[in-house]
């Protein structure tokens, strides 16, 4: 009989919180009295929106980049992302002493844009509705003899996201569920290794949005599904199929997969404005939405979420939040 051992196990989770001493953000949790009497819980908000680069990506590349060699720093290293991971990476890259090459779409949001290039990136972009991102990343690193650091399908990639809800737990104590966003998968796929390692009857529940259920198609599946690149305002979320090392731990530790839609999204982004005074980007709100509209269903008591990023300037932030007329 053979197994199979899993990716990243709640001891590298706490190796990579180690590594990011000192470095990331200890991001602050935010509860709201209003929030707990519209959703009948105690709600737990992570706000990841507070990490360095405006979001959780930052613990991944963080942790993966700084495992490099010298020799391999020296050289550089490649990403590809809408935003966050590609900002993620360029400071990473800074910190580290190094240089940074990033595959980006050409569509992506002119902050996360801007915010890569202020970081000392180079950029390269693409056609994210016609092109290959994970091969243009390849190819190009291996052209360059760069050090390639995905979003989400690397090991250390999700050790180091697991790292946010491994603080959220050490901060609250014990939860009855966690609600996180779903895009590739390495965030949830981290946050879950940590909830079931230190309490395995919790539930895990992801959010997507409703364009992109590449994730939740698949989980009802039991394997990766591939669909159109999804057309959604949540951009980190606009994904076409889970990770293959993502999927592998999402399929084993995941409960659930709900979906919202664009419009419920807007709302949940003025709700976190309004009421809780914070700005949330499209993606980082799908699980406050998830909660708002009772999509996550009946909820138990104690119920942490991870609010992923804040990455939204504020002209698009007036476009999508502004008159529902």
């Amino acid at each position: 009989m053979t197994t199979t051992s899993p990716p990243i196990t709640l001891d590298d989770v706490r190796d990579a919180a180690a590594r990011l001493k000192g470095v990331a953000h200890r991001t602050p949790v935010l509860r709201s009295r209003t929030l707990d009497e519209l959703v009948g819980a105690e709600v737990f908000l992570k706000c990841e929106n507070f990490q360095r680069v405006g979001a959780f990506k930052f613990r991944g590349a963080y942790n993966a980049a700084s495992r490099l060699s010298q020799e391999q720093l020296a050289r550089g290293i490649a990403a590809y992302s809408s935003g966050n991971h590609a900002q993620a990476v360029a400071l990473a890259a800074r910190e580290l002493g190094t240089t940074a090459v990033i595959v980006m779409p050409e569509d992506a949001p002119p902050s996360k844009r801007a915010a890569t290039l202020g970081y000392g990136a180079e950029i390269v972009t693409y056609d994210r509705y016609t092109g290959d991102r994970v091969a243009i990343g390849q190819a190009l690193a291996a052209e360059r003899g760069l050090a390639l650091i995905p979003p989400y399908e690397h090991p250390h990639v999700m050790a180091g996201q697991g790292t946010a809800a491994l603080e959220l737990l050490e901060e609250v104590g014990e939860l009855d569920a966690l609600i996180a966003p779903v895009g590739g998968g390495g965030l949830i796929a981290g946050s879950a290794t940590v909830v079931k390692g230190l309490h395995p009857g919790a539930r895990v529940i992801g959010v997507e949005p409703e364009a992109g259920d590449d994730t939740k198609r698949s989980l009802e599946a039991g394997r990766r599904i591939s669909i159109p690149v999804p057309h959604t305002i949540a951009d980190g979320q606009a994904l076409h199929t889970p990770g293959e090392l993502t999927f592998s731990v999402n399929r084993r530790l995941v409960d659930e997969i709900t979906l919202v839609g664009d419009d419920e999204i807007r709302e949940a982004m003025r709700f976190a404005f309004e009421r809780l005074k914070i700005v949330v980007e499209p993606s980082g709100a799908t699980p406050l939405a998830a909660l708002l509209t009772g999509r996550a269903g009946a909820l138990p008591r104690r119920v942490g979420v991870i609010v992923s990023g804040g990455n939204v300037d504020a002209e698009r932030f007036a476009e999508l939040c502004g008159d529902r007329t």
